[in-house]
């Protein structure tokens, strides 16, 4: 029976796996499997990496010599359903009819147009008993990033700050560092580790000259992406410096100077001419693009203008947020998030799997911007 608490408790632990490729195989999608025979698990597996053997595969490899001629009594649960093409690896479908499993739980389709449904069909139509839609909901909050990039090419956007009590990220003098403890800190570096971008705007890289590097390095090296729409970014700024030790994007608009954007260019930085007539529309043009370049996770870490351009345009997908018990006051000192905000607090967006934390002496909240679509 489908969704019962035995298989349930599967796909729990499937999806547990799934996470232990996080960072590490984007664009493609995290997934975890596991096989059983009576009950009781005998295999585990992962996608470990881009590239690298899928959950699948390893599930089946690792299925002691003992079980193996029992496998037509056995299950094997998968977080999203098994490929059938020739990718970097062969079809896990052909695996799975060979192995002789007699009954795969799947959560959720793949989406990837190769895919979309055909592993399933191949799999009914060799005899195996499949069932489809175990733990769904807890699934596509997992592959949320990835399947935003493969249905609508966009990357999924983390927006992260560090604010006071009262709601600031910096005082009037636009003194900044440090509102948020190392507790915290190391978190943020955590979260860089495992996105492929890593954006903020020319003031925050003007006032704070940051280097915007996971410390310790990561399972990623994210791009750094500074939206500069007049080629401002100064040559001497820890960004040129460290150019060989991380990819740095620099976004400008149309009407940037030539020989600013060459400067550039000649320091080792790429440059972006993002298309549009309205910062809005620029915007939305750097996503596409970094949706193109197959970008799975970008983190946006301000300031308050850049991350106002993105609530105004209704492209955050997920925040954390850190909250420290300190408080600095000032009509002119800069909140989170500026841009031109929602006119009535019924309209206020909302998080939906919110997790709260204490962090040192910080608050610390996530979670994903809910949707009406």
């Amino acid at each position: 029976m489908i969704n019962d608490e035995t298989d349930l408790q599967h796909m729990s632990r499937a999806c547990e796996l799934a996470v232990l490729g996080q960072g590490m195989v984007e664009p493609n999608p995290m997934v975890g499997c596991l096989i059983t025979e009576g009950g009781r698990i005998i295999s585990e597996g992962y996608h470990a990496g881009f590239g690298l053997q899928h959950a699948e595969i390893m599930a089946l490899e690792n299925v002691p010599d003992t079980e193996r001629d029992r496998l037509k009594h056995a299950s094997l649960y998968v977080t999203l359903e098994p490929c059938c093409h020739q990718g970097k690896t062969p079809p896990c479908t052909e695996a799975i009819l060979e192995s002789g499993i007699g009954r795969v739980v799947i959560a959720i389709q793949d989406p990837f147009s190769e895919v979309l449904g055909k592993g399933i069909e191949t799999l009914r139509h060799a005899g195996i008993k499949v069932d489809v839609g175990v733990s769904q909901d807890r699934v596509r909050r997992q592959l949320a990033p990835y399947l935003k990039l493969t249905e609508r090419g966009l990357p999924w956007i983390i927006a992260k700050w560090a604010m006071t009590l009262d709601g600031k990220i910096a005082t009037h003098t636009q003194d900044s560092q440090w509102i948020s403890g190392q507790q915290s800190r190391k978190i943020v570096h955590d979260l860089r580790g495992r996105v492929d971008g890593i954006l903020i705007g020319i003031n925050t890289a003007l006032a704070d000259d940051p280097l915007l590097t996971a410390r310790p390095t990561g399972p990623r090296t994210a791009t750094r992406i500074v939206l500069d729409s007049a080629a401002r970014l100064r040559l001497d700024c820890q960004l040129v410096r460290s150019v060989d030790q991380a990819p740095t994007l620099i976004v400008v608009g149309p009407l940037a100077n030539a020989a600013a954007i060459e400067k550039l260019e000649d320091a080792g930085l790429e440059v972006f001419r993002a298309t549009g007539t309205s910062p809005e529309i620029r915007l939305q043009s750097l996503l596409e693009e970094l949706g193109r370049r197959r970008f799975t996770n970008v983190l946006v870490e301000g300031g308050g203008t850049v991350l106002g351009s993105f609530f105004d345009s209704n492209s955050i997908d997920e925040v954390h947020a850190f909250i420290a018990p300190s408080m600095v006051g000032g009509a002119e000192s800069p909140t989170a998030i500026a841009g031109d905000g929602i006119p009535r607090i019924s309209e206020a967006l909302q998080l939906t799997n919110t997790n709260w934390q204490t962090v040192g002496n910080d608050f610390y909240v996530n979670g994903f911007v809910a949707r009406g679509d």
